[in-house]
């Protein structure tokens, strides 16, 4: 028979452990390396609609797909939409860490629509349209802070 104590015991376990923190979620950390590694490769190669390489440019996702796939040998979905409702552990600003994706909602309508990939120290590697080159950015700038909607940690148990 569960008398009070016990049932108040057992809801309150079950309380914390539905609150697991998301520092919980485990990375690989040779994997995390190895897509920093290769997300900072392409820092400076061009801006291009719909591209997934470094020989002809890149979109965000498609910097996203060509480095985790490269470096990782993760298969993403295409467009940032589809990364976004991919079924990984949702990351806050303050507790991404290296190789997390990161997602932001650039209009008003804060739908996703821009990705890229932390790499440690408050920065990420992305391939903006404005500015026309993959570059490395930080999350504190206002615009990023505005528009960050979260972290995805993809190499989770990997």
């Amino acid at each position: 028979m569960l008398t009070p104590l016990r049932t108040f015991t057992i809801l309150l376990l079950l309380l914390l452990t539905g609150c697991a923190s998301q520092r919980d979620v485990a990375v690989n950390p040779d994997k995390a390396n190895e897509v920093t590694f290769s997300a900072m490769q392409q820092v400076g190669k061009p801006y291009r609609y719909g591209g997934h390489s470094p020989k002809t440019g890149f979109d965000c996702s498609g910097l996203v797909n060509y480095v985790y796939k490269e470096s990782a040998g993760i298969k993403l979905p295409r467009t940032v939409k589809e990364l976004a409702a991919m079924p990984a552990p949702a990351i806050s600003r303050n507790d991404l860490q290296t190789g997390d994706l990161v997602i932001f909602g650039t209009t008003r309508s804060k739908k996703p629509d821009h990705a890229g990939i932390y790499v440690g120290k408050g920065r990420f590697v992305h391939a903006p349209s404005s500015g026309g080159k993959v570059r490395l950015d930080y999350l504190d700038e206002r615009y990023w802070q505005r528009s960050f909607l979260t972290g995805k940690r993809l190499l989770a148990g990997r």
